[in-house]
């Protein structure tokens, strides 16, 4: 009957967002108003996939599924077509043109891009919380941290902690200043968490004295003098050797290897 609603039935043995999403796709080319979605998660045995198919004949609905094990697809074939239920594979074709292709069969595990959905958002996350938690800001939440980078301005603090952020770690840094107290929260925090980076002077020097030359502004002597620069150094070695934080020397390290060693120092690899 031209305009009746039809019923789309979404089966799968994981969440079903994936199939959810491919046919609210194909949906966008139709009526959707005509269209009756009934959702039908986490599919475990064949008991299950049967009674999907009556509920189908009930209302002379259709079946659009992901099913990842072969033996529940076999059914959901098989019941469609003994009981003239319209029944679409989603994830078979694809499966079966990939296992040709790759030589090599799937794993048949439920819910495996949803897990890959939960890292990718993880990862985000830990980005926002490090941009976030940049130089000592929200100190209250440290302990929020899964790594705090403590050092004096200018020793890569927020670029590693960005780094270590995209590999899914929640990241704060604080700077270590001489006039101004650490927060009290870094005092109250697992030794183990925290990294303490330090630089050779004259490096540190030049990399101050190319940022104000390149920002055209006046830092002040304090940021570039290589006394200055000493003193802060010896202060700020003088806090991690105390608190007993591990430390590492960036001066002649990438971004990307002074973060790989604080993962293989914390046991993060």
């Amino acid at each position: 009957m031209p305009g009746r609603q039809r019923h789309i039935f979404i089966v799968s043995d994981a969440t079903g967002h994936t199939c959810e999403l491919v046919v609210k796709a194909a949906l966008t080319q139709f009526d959707t108003s005509k269209a009756i979605l009934h959702k039908v998660q986490y599919v475990r045995d064949i008991k299950q996939v049967k009674e999907v198919v009556e509920e189908a004949i009930k209302v002379q609905g259709v079946v659009v599924f992901t099913l990842v094990s072969p033996k529940f697809r076999k059914v959901m074939h098989r019941e469609g077509l003994k009981r003239a239920v319209p029944t679409i594979d989603i994830m078979g074709p694809i499966l079966s043109r990939f296992t040709d292709l790759l030589e090599i069969s799937p794993l048949a595990l439920p819910g495996l891009f949803r897990h890959l959905d939960e890292d990718y958002f993880a990862r985000i996350e830990a980005i926002d919380f490090a941009v976030n938690h940049d130089d000592g800001c929200k100190p209250e939440d440290l302990h929020l941290a899964d790594l705090v980078l403590v050092g004096v301005s200018r020793t890569s603090k927020t670029p590693i902690s960005i780094y270590l952020s995209y590999r899914g770690y929640k990241v704060a840094n604080v700077p270590v200043i001489m006039i101004v107290e650490l927060p009290r929260q870094i005092y109250e925090l697992d030794r183990r968490k925290i990294i303490g980076l330090t630089i050779r002077p004259d490096r540190l020097q030049a990399i101050r004295a190319a940022r104000a030359s390149r920002l055209n502004i006046d830092l002040g002597d304090r940021y570039t003098d290589i006394d200055k620069i000493k003193e802060e150094i010896k202060y700020s070695n003088e806090i991690f050797s105390g608190m007993g934080w591990m430390v590492i020397d960036v001066t002649s390290k990438s971004i990307e290897e002074s973060a790989t060693m604080i993962m293989e120092l914390t046991g993060k690899t």
